[in-house]
């Protein structure tokens, strides 16, 4: 017979199923646990950020770690457009959120720019490049005393300027090696001035030997190119820097060292120099007398300087020298050469050896385009095969030494570029590379005995440390 049922939702229920099971109670403890934690404050809820749009708001890892945003220098946290305070020390690695500075409390969020100008530039075309504001240029043009040190931009330099959303909030220009331009935006208006930096000088003396040049060997020594440039300026009355130094010539250049800040901005005139050119040695000393001027004396106050330059022109080579039995490179027959032809390139400047008056400028046979410059004591110079004169080369017109007459061409009966130069006493062709050139004037006797006392410790400068001294022994 089959049990008895009770049909239906009447049925009876076993004692099994009201028994709750091991999993009930295993959910039942964890949510106790989670109440007991929360009654206590030992677990916090992150809250929605207010300032996410509704509805935007990203999907978020569980396990993810919370992000936080590195720290400047001075403990300031920068994410994105707002400023992040770092949290008091001992309390959790909670971020406190904090606005942006805005214009209206004098705070910008602005940027920095380092323009190097190129050639052809202007203010206008950085400020348009930048897309900055044309109206905030007319303002920075019109400060007092300012449009010169911003009309004169020079290829390299630097510019700084810093600007918020294309408002120019700052501005500044090295105007030369001890002034700054400072331009900054002071509400609705812009302020300049210019910052004096002060300029640091350091006592040098460098010395060396030549192994395969001069300007290898300043650098070897500590040097740099500029004091090699005048150490060959000095002496280059006396010796031949490009054909008559050796290897072995030796040297000794003292000069100062001018520091902005730290840094090394250039050197100072080379106050005293020795060169030691095959076994002959020369020094100088330089002296500034009352009336402001500066040139080179022996230490016993002969000058350095020359009447005449050696060779007018920066050259590569000589391709011909004074010879009085040359063979004509295009008339092939023996003619005299009687000058120096220093091969350059073309457009290479051409300088008067000396002062003087211009007493032709034109056209001469084989000469091509020739100048002849006559000075006192009955010396001529002569100049030819140049590609064109310079502005102010005209007969009659006063030169003084140094000046750009003209510059290297091959016109006439030349081969290739170079500069034909003749020196000529009262009529004689004389060899340019071996002449004596007469002296310019010594130190004038009222200042003698200060210049005495004033080169005296500049030529110790240039005797040999005590350390070599004892080794030489």
């Amino acid at each position: 017979m089959a049990p008895h049922s009770t049909p239906g939702p009447h049925r009876a229920i076993s004692w099994r199923q009201r028994v709750p099971s091991p999993v009930f109670w295993l959910q039942s403890g964890a949510c106790a646990v989670v109440a007991w934690t929360l009654w206590h404050g030992g677990l916090s809820i992150p809250r929605a950020d207010t300032n996410t749009a509704a509805g935007s708001a990203s999907p978020v890892a569980a396990d993810a770690p919370p992000a936080v945003p590195a720290a400047g220098p001075d403990g300031t946290i920068r994410s994105g457009n707002s400023l992040l305070a770092p949290a008091p020390a001992g309390a959790s690695s909670q971020v406190q959120r904090v606005p942006a500075p805005s214009a209206a409390s004098g705070q910008l969020d602005v940027s920095t720019v380092d323009v190097v100008v190129t050639p052809n530039d202007t203010l206008e075309r950085i400020f348009r490049r930048l897309k900055l504001n044309l109206a905030d240029l007319a303002a920075l043009r019109s400060l007092p005393g300012v449009r010169a040190g911003l009309d004169s931009l020079h290829p390299g330099e630097r510019l700084q300027l810093t600007h918020h959303d294309g408002t120019l909030v700052g501005f500044e220009r090295r105007l030369n090696e001890s002034q700054t331009l400072k331009v900054s935006r002071n509400g609705e208006t812009l302020k300049a001035a210019v910052l004096q930096n002060a300029l640091v000088t350091r006592r040098r003396t460098v010395r060396g030997m030549i192994d395969s040049s001069l300007f290898e060997a300043v650098e070897a020594a500590g040097g740099h190119d500029p004091t090699a440039i005048a150490l060959a300026d000095i002496f280059g009355w006396d010796i031949d820097f490009v054909l008559n130094v050796r290897p072995g010539d030796s040297f000794v250049v003292t000069y100062d060292e001018i520091w902005r800040e730290g840094y090394y901005v250039k050197d100072g005139p080379i106050e005293a120099a020795e060169f030691v050119n095959q076994g002959h040695e020369f020094r100088a000393v330089r002296y500034s007398d009352p009336q402001g001027g500066a040139h080179y004396y022996t230490p016993d106050g002969r000058s350095l300087h020359k009447e005449f330059l050696r060779a007018p022109v920066e050259f590569t080579r000589v391709s011909s020298r004074f010879n009085s039995a040359r063979m004509h490179p295009i008339l092939h027959r023996i003619r005299a050469h009687q000058g120096v032809d220093y091969a350059a390139p073309i457009g290479t400047p051409v300088h008067a050896a000396g002062d003087g008056r211009i007493r032709f400028a034109g056209v001469k046979g084989g000469y091509g385009n020739l100048v002849e410059i006559e000075h006192s004591s009955s010396v001529v110079t002569v100049y030819g095969h140049l590609s064109r004169f310079a502005a102010g080369t005209r007969v009659g017109a006063h030169v003084a030494q140094g000046t750009v007459i003209a510059y290297v061409g091959m016109t006439g009966l030349a081969t290739g570029p170079h500069l034909h130069y003749e020196y000529r006493v009262n009529g004689v062709f004389k060899n340019p590379q071996t002449v004596t050139l007469p002296e310019a004037a010594p130190i004038d006797a009222h200042w003698r005995a200060d210049f005495l006392a004033h080169a005296a410790p500049l030529l110790a400068s240039l005797e040999p440390p005590m350390s070599e001294m004892l080794v030489s022994r």
